[in-house]
């Protein structure tokens, strides 16, 4: 085997000595990791030359495998010494690397064929280490491990950095023992924790390396100067609180013993040249929301599970322990040290008390183990040590972000401290530096938290003082300017349409409002702040907490003069009202009192979306009078350039009209309002006026298309709003499409299957977002299809509660249509006199309301109720000839048929058969589509028996 022969290359300014292996800037030696030195001579001696990844692999990992990936850091590292010239080194795509210029020739060169660094021995024999044995397995870390690793060739100085009891130390201590037996020399672990005097860290390295250095004053440059060529790895530990004199000792290093690598763990990064920072993650917890994942697959999860069976050896692990296991790494954050100390209290007090009582964890999360540093021995200790070396603008600093619990934007952490945002910028900068402070946005959206247990403790040190009070005003008033966009009509489309940046401050709205109208916050500050946001929560379909917020801000401003305020806190909840529990006497009130404010303050807007949501209330309750009263009332102010408001006016009237059984006009004006209903600001128009006009006209109209025997196009509108109202991502809006198509068209026109899906989707929707009055239809459709399937009983119980729920409610669009559908579960269930009652108590209603759709069909059904009674052998006869007038004479051509069907029928079980092509005939011919369906299936059946 030949030998390398060292020289110097020379280039611009820059040095490669591969006798010292080491590059140097002008002079001055730049740190970079033997590896990665090897990269570059490798590259140097090329002569510009390319060389392949493989010829790479091979040169500096003899005989290993090696990732694409470890080869990226160490060419990572090469650019990064390479500093203001990274472009010296070129990646050629597909082929491998070159460096580019004119490097002078070594002043010596290969002879023969060598290894690409000449070994250094050690003149004392075996190597010295003092590096700790592991005491237990160390879980979770296993990719964090080879990655500091690969680092560690790449770079002279790798600092390990991150919150306290995140287990730097643990992780250091391991990737040490990973690397002594391909160091080649000595590994020593120097701990700087038990310092008080910065001075001492030099005299502390001497004595840990025994050097044996003379007298008082030991430098650091006497300690470099001491260390010379030895070849070893120092991992220097807990340098936070003599953060200045670590550095200054490992920058004296870099310089003068080209032979050591330095891993340090620091809350705060030392910030010396070379120094590569690599962020110790949190241990992966389990997702709140439920995932295909195990829990127990993650390493939070293990190491909190491991640490229990240590402790206690007959703990057993089950499904719900590992849900409530989880529950516990994710509220400590996935931090080593929380999660032992939790196991710890587990094994004793039991899981469920853990679970139970984490917002007491300072108190509870003690006793860790017995040979732990005393920071380590309690959760406060170790923020403890951190809190105290903080200067105090950064303790500060550090209180006011504790009232951010979903994270903050710099404007936020400036409204909070009081600052400038320069002076704030700057301490958020060191608070992340020191690991205190975590930076999880993107350079577009920079965001920054404090994991929760900081949290909590800063909080703790907040207190409930003046500086309480003081932070949390100013995190009121921050948050009051920053949702003003949805309290502007000229602004609140634009605020729709970014809904992202509001998403993500939720929790901090709900912490902000929940102080400002607490006993002890300012409330009038609270009542603006709930104002301000009302439409926010119904834009991201929390339409309930709208309401609650806005009840809890006006039980605060009884007796006050109304004003804006009052207005928007009134119409917020008397929307919420309608949607969540119904048509109650409460709503009406708040509605009619925010109608009367709008007019007051002169305020347009809110007069029409309280006008839409008072005729909403009305066509609800079914006063199809008053809704339309309404509906001319907006229709006034309507403009007639105005396509938008000319759409919701065609709206408002062609609803009640449906329902009064003018089918043709409603039908022309419903699809006129969905035709025209604008895309553009749709969101904005459920904010205003508590529906979309666009699919709520859709549904609407399925009524009317189908009343006039339009059935194939009413299969279709309904599925289209289904479509478009799931497209919207408003509960409200949904509930609405899926009603109408699972009550009125699916059971109207016999359709089962669809009726069941959209029924149960119905269901789960509503009771999901608190929709009261939704449920109840989903719950009648139940009914419905239980007693149609053979289950009458059942159907007869589910009707009645639903019925009994939307009565509570005043939701009454759809009563008349179920108290049909429970006179024939009642007829089923051979309860005939019940079901005549049901029927005599919907044609009531239907005459006192003007609900006149349905007055044939109920006709229809009391005459197959009267027509199991043979006592009443004409009564049928005339009720179904008379359903048959009324049909017609509202243009109801489905409804007709139904109930000449019901009477060729009667007939024939009277053994009266040749009227049948009479009566069904005619009617059957005007048909044009929905041949299909049951009932005209059934109509062709009978046409053809009579021929």
């Amino acid at each position: 085997m030949g030998q390398i022969e060292f020289g110097l290359f020379e280039y611009s300014g820059w040095e490669l000595d591969l006798e010292k292996r080491e590059l140097r800037a002008m002079g001055a030696p730049v740190p970079l990791g033997s590896r990665a030195f090897e990269i570059l001579q490798t590259l140097a001696l090329s002569s510009g030359g390319i060389v392949t990844k493989d010829e790479l692999m091979k040169r500096v990992w003899p005989g290993l495998v090696v990732e694409d990936n470890t080869l990226q850091v160490h060419i990572s590292a090469i650019r990064r010494a390479l500093g203001k010239d990274r472009d010296l080194l070129r990646t050629v795509s597909g082929r491998g690397y070159r460096l580019l210029g004119e490097w002078t020739e070594p002043e010596a060169r290969f002879v023969g064929t060598a290894p690409a660094f000449r070994a250094q021995s050690s003149e004392r024999g075996a190597f010295v280490t003092n590096i700790p044995s592991a005491a237990s397995e160390l879980i979770g870390r296993q990719a964090s491990v080879s990655h500091i690793v690969t680092l560690m060739s790449a770079y002279r100085v790798v600092t390990l950095t991150g919150p306290g009891g995140i287990g730097k130390t643990v992780l250091a201590s391991e990737v040490a023992r990973r690397l002594q037996s391909s160091i080649d020399g000595d590994a020593f672990f120097i701990e700087l924790v038990s310092l008080s005097d910065p001075n001492l860290v030099p005299t502390t390295l001497a004595q840990t390396l025994d050097l044996r250095l003379q007298g008082e004053d030991i430098s650091t440059n006497l300690v470099a100067r001491a260390i010379g060529n030895r070849k070893m790895l120092l991992v220097i530990d807990n340098c936070e609180h003599v953060v200045d004199a670590a550095a200054e000792m490992v920058e004296a290093i870099l310089r003068a013993c080209q032979n050591v690598s330095v891993l340090a763990t620091s809350r705060e990064l030392l910030r010396i040249e070379g120094e590569f920072a690599y962020r110790v993650p949190p241990l992966e917890v389990p997702a709140k929301e439920q995932t295909a994942t195990d829990p127990s697959q993650h390493s939070a999860v293990q190491l909190f599970v491991a640490r229990t069976l240590a402790l206690q050896s007959d703990f057993a692990v089950n499904k719900d322990r590992i849900t409530a296991i989880a529950a516990i790494c994710r509220h400590l954050d996935g931090i080593p040290l929380a999660i032992e100390f939790a196991a710890a209290r587990a094994a004793t007090l039991g899981l469920q008390q853990i679970a139970g009582r984490l917002d007491d964890r300072f108190v509870l999360l003690t006793g860790g183990r017995r040979t732990a540093l005393p920071r380590h021995r309690t959760l406060r200790a170790a923020l403890d040590w951190s809190y105290e070396l903080l200067p105090e603008g950064e303790r500060l600093l550090l209180r006011n972000l504790a009232a951010f619990p979903a994270g903050f934007t710099l404007e936020a952490a400036t409204a909070a401290s009081g600052e400038e945002g320069e002076e704030t910028a700057l301490g958020l900068s060191n608070l992340v530096s020191k690991s205190l402070v975590v930076f999880e946005g993107t350079d577009a959206a920079p965001r920054w938290r404090l994991l929760e247990t900081v949290r909590v403790y800063s909080l703790e040190k907040l207190g409930v003082g003046a500086d309480y009070q003081r932070t949390m005003r100013r995190s009121a008033e921050f948050f009051r300017s920053f949702f003003q966009p949805f309290s502007n009509e000229s602004s609140l489309q634009v605020a729709i349409e970014r809904l992202g940046p509001f998403r993500r401050e939720i929790d901090n709205l709900r912490a902000t409002l929940t102080w400002a109208l607490s006993s002890d916050g300012d409330r009038k500050l609270g009542a603006s702040l709930a104002a301000v946001a009302s439409d926010f929560w119904i834009a991201i379909s929390l339409v309930s907490e709208s309401g609650e917020w806005a009840q809890k801000a006006l039980s605060h401003l009884e007796g006050e003069p109304g004003g804006r305020t009052e207005m928007v806190l009134q119409c917020a909840l008397g929307f919420a009202l309608i949607y969540t529990q119904g048509m109650s006497q409460r709503g009406r009130e708040v509605l009619i009192r925010a109608l009367s404010l709008a007019k007051e303050l002169g305020d347009t807007d809110y007069q029409q979306r309280v006008t839409c949501a008072l005729w909403l209330f009305s066509a609800r309750s079914m006063e199809l009078k008053e809704a339309l009263i309404y509906a001319r009332e907006y229709e006034k102010g309507a403009h007639e350039q105005d396509t938008q408001s000319l759409a919701t006016a065609a709206w408002l009237i062609g609803i009640p009209q449906t329902y009064q059984a003018e089918h043709l006009q409603a039908h022309d004006r419903l699809d006129w309002a969905a035709r025209n209903s604008s895309s553009n600001n749709r969101l904005r128009d459920m904010l205003r006026l508590g529906a979309d006009i666009r699919t709520s006209s859709m549904a609407h109209n399925t009524v009317n298309l189908i009343s006039r025997g339009q059935l194939d196009a009413a299969w279709q509108t309904a599925e289209d709003s289904i479509r478009e109202a799931r497209a919207t991502k408003q509960p409200f809006v949904f509930c609405v499409a899926l009603a109408w198509a699972s009550a009125f068209l699916s059971l109207s026109l016999d359709s089962d299957l669809k009726a069941r899906e959209w029924g149960e989707e119905l269901i789960e929707h509503a009771l999901q977002h608190g929709l009261k009055p939704f449920y109840a239809v989903g719950l009648c459709v139940r009914g419905s299809l239980a007693a149609r399937s053979g289950s009458p009983a059942e159907g007869i119980d589910a009707l009645r509660a639903g019925l009994r729920e939307m009565h509570e409610a005043s939701y009454l669009l759809f009563y008349p249509f179920f108290m049909c559908e429970l006179a024939a579960a009642l007829q089923m269930a051979g309860r005939l006199q019940e079901g005549l009652e049901q029927i005599h108590e919907a044609l009531r209603f239907s005459a006192d309301k003007g609900y006149r759709w349905m007055v044939p069909e109920l006709l229809r059904r009391k005459g197959e109720i009267v027509a199991t009674q043979i006592v009443h052998e004409r009564l049928p006869i005339d009720l179904f000839q008379e359903a048959a007038r009324r049909a017609s004479a509202q243009g109801g051509l489905y409804w007709e048929l139904t109930a000449g069907i019901s009477l060729v029928e009667y007939l024939a079980s009277r053994g009266e058969r040749r009227s049948t092509r009479k009566i069904l005939l005619p009617i059957y011919e005007r048909f044009t589509e929905g041949f299909s369906t049951r009932r005209l299936l059934r109509a062709k059946m009978l046409i053809g028996k009579d021929t």
